[in-house]
């Protein structure tokens, strides 16, 4: 057993014989199942899992499993003479009380019947909620009944009850109670689980228990519910129980009817009278009457309620008490002693009911008059289950009343056989049959959700399964599903037999059959299957035109065939519709198979045709013409840029391109029969993607304008179409449009023919804009393929020029030239695409590897005009970032831009070489004010510093921008003073330099970015303070445009709304770049420092505010422990900058101050610092002296030496480090001379127990030569006065070093 357990819980493939021991339950959800034996269960939850395909689905996976808990009480009245072991189990759904239900349930409850009687109640974690001693005989079975929406008016609603069945007694609890004592068991077992405590012991359940007599044996039961006879039924049963003068109570009693399979006899029939406990009378049996009289309701005083906490618990638990059964006994039975029932089955609407038998007979009854009325024989140990079918909404007729009709069908699974087979009730044929494995479980629970009620189960869906196939060999769970049609008899199932057809006509759709199809699609009867038929092959990608067609005709001529008044009209108008595009499509794809043998070298044939609608005014007929005047000149003009533009298009990048989506490519008679609708004699395009737009333009036009099909036969065919000549000038646009290469001359010659047809109608004004060709002017402005637009505009152009001239020497016979505002508008746009192909061009330049910024754009005329006046320079900054242009290289390039405008001044820019820089000359050349010097450079540094935002690991500036005030105050308040005050925080929290680690996690780059960053931030608030300074000076700059970009609309450019900010406050720019230079300097040197806490209250609120607002500033005298921290933190900064004076090797002899590199800013840096900090500078430059005499470079110190104001500090400051470098040469060298030792011996005591105090540790550089100690002491007696103290002490230094001059 417990092997057998364990191979249970793994849920592996074992051998399947091992469910047959097991008890299984499944959740009418689907969503729970139960697997008990013995004493032990297995819970098993739906959970999302995925397969080895990579497939999400639903699965059922072990949530619980383990020994089912029991109550103490069993244990104390039991003798213990056997182990209680579970006898069945069933899974009720609760419904949510919800109001935002939808027919989930909220949780399942598990009932478990006991060997022992027991029945207990379990939560789907296993834990017991409620038990109860109902009989002392074991649980024979569980069966629950739920709510369900009566279909007829008449029809009694049934209660919702549990009924637990005995061997000798049945016992029903009331749903709702039940349902609201589990409730309130789980919210209170809930509760003392939160809160620790133990559980108190519910009240017990109330039930009505029934003593079954008159059977030998009962091993299942259905409980049907409440019935009422009719008047007939009651008369009937007067007469023959009470005799002629028996009387009839004039209200129909109410009865519940039980159902029970056994033997002697084989079913019996109970019946019990609702709320009632006196004698029955004569309409009913006296036997049964006289057995009713005790029917008893156990009901526990406030069962909903809980015992009180403070009372006792008694000492020892005592037998439950077992209330006796109330007799009851059998109505009638079907007899038969050698027969012995098995199970029952109700069905959904407790009209029939399955049973089987130990003889292998499955008998179907009828409830209401108590009779067989089927069997099938050869199903032994046979499981049953019921499916339940609603018409579906279309499948009835119109005729039909409502309701709709409902049909059941009888699932029987034969496990010796291991076949599964529907049939059809009450005498229906079997309509399906499955083979199955032989050890499978047949899980049919016959209820629903507990707790519904005609209220809230208003607009609820409930997800119920009805019968489900448990194979344990494979572990799936199949459901059953039956279409309702199959429940219709042969005489009324054209329906059933159309719906087959359709299914085979699919099945023979993947490896088509034309004349099997045909036969299929004339066989279905049904209008609205038969149109569902066609619909389905004509849309079958496999199927040739040839065969659609002849399909279609045969189709619309049988449907002719009949008498109109049986024929569907919409299924009539379909075929016809169908077959003239079907006629289309092949006419088309005929003209394109034939090459054509006559080569046009004109664009217009001898005599010009016009497709024009049937409605529209007769068109003009044109003149002869030969060719385009002024094409070639147009295309020769643009031709450079042209052949530039194609190169960098089409052959210097690797591409991957489909078959399908070459222009040439044949388009399917699905997809252009999805495009194309026909109503009456019309046909007209479908509106649909891009895609297929240009797919269906290319099917119709492309075979033209490559010259391999003829071009009047094309109009022809689509003239008599009737398809509008709007809709064929926008498909020939979207197909000539999506061409990315430049194309030869005879294109353009084929494409001005199709141009010019109906384009110049008689009733035209030549001072009005024409529909037709401002149709192509959208098609052409709106593209993105700038070389194919422009050659469409151009051959536009010129054939507009030539009609609109024809057409005027016809009205008005003069040889004025004619000028109108249609040419005009073609002028513009000539123009703008023109512009857009030269920036078009630029943009196609390939950016340097590695450089961000995204892939390459592609504009428009329609994009640029929308972007608003910035917009161009916004396109040509992006390049340039992509470009990685330095600054001084872009301002190269415009430099002599400016410069070649100047001495050549052409009257149209034109492309002269291949270069990028000359890319960019053209292009400026063509936008000379949208992309002035100082547009250019705004735009640019704002490219600049949104891509920095998005790589913060460096930050370019370009300072000569056009409003240098407005950008750059733009990019601080939108990008730089987030960080720059993180970055503040950071360091005043850390209290020094960050490291690497904390500047990524803080300011989102590492310490070496953050340091060039913090400069870069004392740059822009110095270009802040120099253009105010200068404001009053520069007189606000007027933005143009160029006059066919005039008419741009759309958002402010970048320039704009610089002009529009407002002034700064200067002293507020003055304090945020004092503190960024602190932080620059903190992080360049390694510092130890809080920079916020150099500053008082005043001035650590002023940071990080608007730059335009005005702050309460510092003011007067500093406190002096703050100038204190600032002068410490000077004089550390001029520490570290010495450092690294002396770590780069500079040597003292050679070494000269320039103020001009970039090292050497540091001290005049920390002077100015001083003065804005209110520090001592003299203070600064002592230490500097001392400092740089510290690290052995003496001449930079004897040039800083000459600024210093107070000599007598700074000379006894001087005297000691001149004592350090004498006693490391005379003291503390490792080879001491013996001329050192004499001189040692000769110097004055004071003066050797002087140097014996000095530490020459302290020095940087100790090694110093004895010349620059020499001159060292020679500038200490120029700045000591001869008073001074240690004048003296100067005077034996300048001896001693003399004579150890004298001495080397």
């Amino acid at each position: 057993v417990e092997g057998e357990w364990q191979e249970l819980c793994k849920l592996t493939t074992v051998s399947a014989p091992w469910l047959q021991d097991c008890l299984v339950s499944l959740s009418p959800c689907s969503d729970l199942m139960v697997v008990a034996k013995g004493s032990k269960a297995v819970f098993l939850s739906a959970k999302w899992r995925s397969d080895d395909g990579g497939r999400e689905g639903m699965a059922l996976a072990v949530s619980w499993s383990g020994t089912l808990s029991t109550d103490e009480g069993f244990q104390i009245h039991c003798v213990c003479l056997y182990r209680e072991s579970v006898s069945n189990v069933i899974c009720i759904p609760l419904a949510s009380q919800k109001r935002s239900s939808t027919g989930r349930p909220d949780w399942t409850c598990i009932v478990v019947g006991f060997s022992s009687g027991y029945v207990r109640f379990y939560t789907e974690s296993g834990v017991l909620l409620l038990a109860q001693l109902l009989n002392e005989d074991p649980v024979l079975r569980l069966k629950c009944r739920t709510y369900e929406i009566p279909r007829h008016p008449g029809v009694t609603e049934q209660h919702e009850e549990l009924s637990i069945l005995y061997p000798a007694a049945l016992v029903t609890i009331d749903g709702f109670s039940l349902f609201q004592s589990l409730r309130a068991c789980r919210n209170q077992v809930a509760r003392a689980a939160a809160a620790g405590s133990e559980v108190v012991q519910p009240p017990p359940l109330a039930y009505k228990k029934w003593g079954l007599q008159d059977m030998d044996a009962i091993v299942d039961h259905s409980s049907v519910g409440i019935m009422t006879l009719c008047v007939f039924d009651q008369m009937r049963n007067a007469s023959i129980l009470g005799g002629f003068h028996a009387s009839v109570k004039g209200s129909l009693p109410a009865m519940s009817q039980y159902i029970t399979v056994g033997g002697g006899p084989y079913t019996g029939f109970y019946y019990a009278i609702e709320g009632s406990s006196q004698p029955l009378l004569s309409h009913v049996a006296l036997a049964v009457a006289s057995k009713l009289t005790s029917a008893l309701f156990t009901a526990a005083s406030g069962w909903l309620g809980w015992k009180k906490q403070n009372e006792e618990e008694p000492t020892q638990k005592q037998k439950p008490k077992v209330e006796p059964a109330t007799p009851l006994a059998v109505r009638f039975g079907l007899p038969d002693s050698r027969r012995h029932g098995e199970s029952i089955c109700l069905s959904p609407c407790n009209t029939l009911a399955g049973v089987t038998d130990d003889f292998g007979r499955v008998m179907l009854l009828d409830v209401g008059r108590g009779i067989a009325i089927r069997m099938w024989k050869g199903y032994r140990d046979a499981q049953l289950g019921w499916v339940q079918v609603s018409e579906g909404r279309g499948e009835s007729s119109p005729s039909a009343p409502l309701p709709r009709r409902h049909a059941q069908f009888l699932v029987i699974y034969a496990p010796r056989r291991g076949i599964l087979e529907v049939w059809g009730t009450q005498q229906g044929p079997r309509v399906g049959a499955f083979t199955v494995g032989k050890h499978c479980r047949l899980l049919y629970a016959g209820y629903r959700l507990m707790g519904v009620n005609s209220v809230t189960s208003q607009g609820w869906q409930l997800h119920t399964q009805q019968v489900c196939l448990f194979d344990p060999a494979t572990g799936a769970l199949r459901t059953v599903t039956v279409p309702f049609h199959l429940a219709l008899s042969d005489k009324k199932s054209e329906r059933a037999k159309d719906l087959h057809l359709l299914k085979r006509l699919t099945t023979l759709l993947k490896n088509y059959l034309e004349s099997e199809a045909q036969r299929v699609l004339l066989d279905i009867k049904h209008p609205a299957i038969k149109k569902q038929a066609l619909e389905s092959l004509l849309a079958n990608k496999n199927a040739p035109v040839s065969c659609l067609t002849n399909i279609t005709r045969l189709l619309l001529a049988s449907l002719r065939g009949k008498d109109r008044e049986a024929v569907d009209e919409a299924l009539l108008q379909l075929c016809s519709s169908q077959l003239k595009l079907l006629q289309l499509y092949t006419d088309i794809q005929q003209l394109h198979s034939t090459v054509e043998a006559i080569i046009f070298f004109s664009p217009f044939p001898h005599s010009l045709y016009r497709i024009q609608n049937y409605n529209s005014p007769p068109l003009l007929p044109l003149p002869i013409q030969t060719e385009v005047a002024g094409v070639e000149e147009e295309l020769a003009r643009v031709s450079l840029i042209l052949q530039r533009y194609t190169e960098l298009t089409s052959g210097s990048r690797p591409s991957v391109s489909f078959a399908q989506d070459s222009p040439d490519a044949s388009l399917s008679v699905r997809g252009f029969l999805s495009q194309m609708e026909c109503e009456g004699e019309e046909i007209r395009v479908v509106p649909g993607p891009d895609a297929d737009w240009t797919q269906l333009g290319s099917f119709l036009f492309w075979g033209c304008l490559t010259g391999e099909s003829p071009l009047q036969k094309v109009c022809d065919t689509l003239q008599e179409t009737g398809i509008s000549p709007q809709h064929l000038l926008s498909l020939l646009l979207s197909v000539w449009l999506s061409l990315l290469w430049w194309t030869p001359i005879d294109f353009q010659r084929r494409l001005c023919f199709f141009l010019s047809l109906g384009a110049v109608e008689s009733s035209w004004d030549m001072q009005c804009v024409s529909p037709w060709w401002q149709q192509v002017r959208s098609a052409c402005v709106q593209s993105h393929s700038a070389a194919a637009a422009l050659l469409a505009a151009i051959v536009a152009h010129r054939a507009a020029k030539v009609n609109i001239t024809s057409l005027a020497e016809t009205k008005f016979q003069s040889e004025w030239e004619a000028v109108s505002l249609e040419l005009e508008q073609w002028a513009v746009c000539v123009r703008q695409l023109e512009d857009v192909l030269a920036l078009q061009t630029l943009l196609c330049v390939a950016p340097l590897k590695g450089t961000p910024g995204g892939a390459t754009p592609h504009c428009s005329v329609k994009a640029l005009l929308e972007g608003g006046r910035g917009c161009i320079a916004d396109s040509v900054a992006k390049w340039v970032f992509r470009q990685d242009l330095a600054p001084e290289g872009l301002k190269d390039m415009l430099q002599r831009r400016g410069e070649a405008q100047r001495t050549e001044q052409p009257s149209q820019p034109v492309l002269r070489e291949k270069s990028q820089e000359d890319l960019l000359v053209s292009v400026c050349q063509r936008f000379p004010d949208s992309l002035s010097p100082d547009l250019l450079f705004a735009h640019c540094c704002w490219e600049y510093v949104v891509q920095w935002n998005k790589y913060p690991e460096s930050l370019v500036l370009t300072s000569n921008s056009l409003s240098p005030a407005g950008i750059s105050s733009m990019m601080w308040n939108t990008f730089i003073v987030k960080r720059f005050s993180a970055a503040a925080f950071l360091m005043e929290k850390v209290g020094k330099a960050p490291k690497e680690r904390l500047c990524r996690r803080d300011v989102g780059m590492g310490d070496g970015a953050m340091t060039s960053f913090l400069g870069s931030c004392v740059e822009l608030l110095q270009i802040l303070m120099e253009a105010d300074s200068g404001i009053e000076e520069v007189t606000p700059p007027e933005l143009c445009v160029e006059e066919v970009w005039g008419g741009a609309e759309g958002p402010a450019s970048i320039v704009e709304l610089a002009l529009e900010q407002r002034g700064i406050h200067y002293p507020l720019v003055q304090h945020h770049c004092l503190l960024a230079t602190l932080l620059h300097t903190a992080m360049t040197f390694n510092l130890r420092v809080k920079p916020l806490s150099l500053f008082d209250s005043k001035g650590k609120s002023a940071f990080f505010r608007e730059l335009v607002s005005i702050q309460l500033m510092p003011s007067g005298d500093m406190d002096p422990g703050l100038v204190s921290l600032r002068q410490e933190f000077l004089l550390r900064v001029l520490t570290g900058w010495v450092k690294t004076q002396s770590e780069a090797g500079m040597a003292p002899a050679s070494t000269r101050l320039d103020l001009e590199s970039g090292d050497e800013m540091w001290p005049s840096l920390c002077l100015d610092l001083g003065t804005l900090l209110q520090v001592n500078p003299d203070i600064l430059r002592r230490h500097l002296v001392c400092e740089l005499y510290n690290q052995g470079l003496d001449p930079r110190a004897e040039q800083v030496m000459l600024e210093v104001e107070d000599k007598d500090v700074l000379g006894s400051q001087l005297l000691v480090l001149t004592g350090q470098r004498l006693s490391y040469s005379l003291l503390h060298t490792q080879t001491q001379t013996k001329p050192a030792m004499e001189l040692l011996a000769r110097l004055p005591p004071t003066l050797c127990t002087w140097l014996k105090a000095m530490d020459p540790s302290e020095l940087g550089c100790p090694s110093v030569p004895l010349s620059q100690t020499s001159r060292l002491v020679s500038r200490l007696i120029e700045i000591l006065p001869e008073n001074h103290g240690q004048y003296s002490l100067a005077l034996h230094l300048l001896e001693a070093v003399e004579v150890l001059q004298g001495e080397d």
